[in-house]
């Protein structure tokens, strides 16, 4: 028997069937339900139903004819100016064969593209825009060139609440037969942070082991950091022993197979546990925004981390 991917299984396909963003929702609905849309531009963290909205757009309008008028594109892949001049204008140039007489193009995590790779694109969306309707999907928006959004409808989607994901997590032990317990169930809403993409894959690794899901299993999953190793590194920060605290942390980070904005995050949680004034808090807080900016725009993680341990070292001498 095929086994499907639980992110396609469970994907919405109907606009009443996306969770967590109804304002949104509400207002493209209506544009599609006129046949008609401006460019658009979803904007938001991952999982949380950029792509299937767009999705939904397209299977909306065009019902069976969506395989000759809608392109997916992953622009993380395929980021370059030749991919806007040959296959988005390729595509973009010709007539749709459906009733609606627009074709859609969907660019998937388009803050990726080069600054060049955006301006060619704010050129094809100009020229073809009686032809085709773009629809661009990002997590950052200040990535984005100001002539391309001026050209759009934003919308900024948010994570799903606690309830919404719990609703989710129902409907899917319920449909795969999955005994979890009501712990596990918050450890797994609370981890994913309204992320569904990760929350399905997380459930369907689990399922794949046991029958009966507990804590245990889903931080196994999810390989949680231990609060521990971050919590002795920031102590050894305390005591001015940062050759200590830098040891600790990056062995915590090599042990664990964790990223630096994971560490940055648990890092910014453990902070208000430590026995300091709120003052230095402040400041440790502060620094863990910066570094987190930092990492994001491509700086090296140990490098950012331990120049975070060296200010909190600095900060608590003081």
């Amino acid at each position: 028997m095929e086994q499907e991917i639980w992110t396609e299984k469970y994907r919405p396909k109907t606009f009443s069937e996306i969770k967590g963003q109804k304002n949104i929702i509400k207002r493209i609905e209506s544009l599609v339900g006129k046949g008609n849309i401006p460019h658009l531009l979803f904007v938001g963290p991952a999982g949380i139903g950029k792509t299937t909205t767009a999705v939904v757009v397209a299977q909306t309008l065009f019902g069976k004819t969506i395989s000759n008028n809608f392109l997916e594109l992953n622009s993380s892949d395929e980021r370059g100016i030749d991919v806007i001049r040959n296959k988005i204008k390729d595509f973009a140039r010709t007539k749709s064969l459906a009733d609606v007489p627009f074709k859609i193009i969907l660019l998937d995590e388009c803050d990726s593209l080069t600054k060049d790779a955006q301006h060619a694109l704010r050129r094809t969306m100009e020229t073809y825009s009686n032809n085709c309707r773009f629809i661009l999907s990002c997590n950052y928006l200040s990535k984005i060139i100001d002539p391309i959004k001026s050209r759009c409808a934003v919308f900024k989607f948010k994570p799903l609440d606690h309830e919404e994901i719990r609703s989710i997590v129902d409907l899917i032990t319920k449909t795969e037969n999955i005994r979890m317990t009501e712990q596990a169930k918050s450890i797994l809403i609370e981890l994913t942070e309204g992320d569904v993409r990760q929350l399905n894959n997380v459930l369907q690794a689990c399922s794949a082991l046991e029958t009966n899901i507990d804590e245990e299993l889903i931080k196994e999953i999810l390989t949680e950091v231990e609060p521990k190793g971050i919590h002795e590194a920031l102590l050894a920060t305390l005591d001015g022993k940062f050759i200590e605290a830098r040891d600790i942390l990056l062995n915590t980070m090599l042990h664990h197979g964790l990223s630096g904005i994971d560490v940055i995050k648990q890092i910014n949680k453990e902070i208000w546990s430590l026995q300091i004034t709120n003052d230095k808090k402040i400041q440790m807080i502060e620094k863990c925004g910066e570094i987190e900016f930092r990492i994001v725009e491509g700086a090296d993680d140990f490098i950012q981390l331990e120049a975070l341990l060296a200010n909190f070292t600095e900060v608590n001498k003081k």
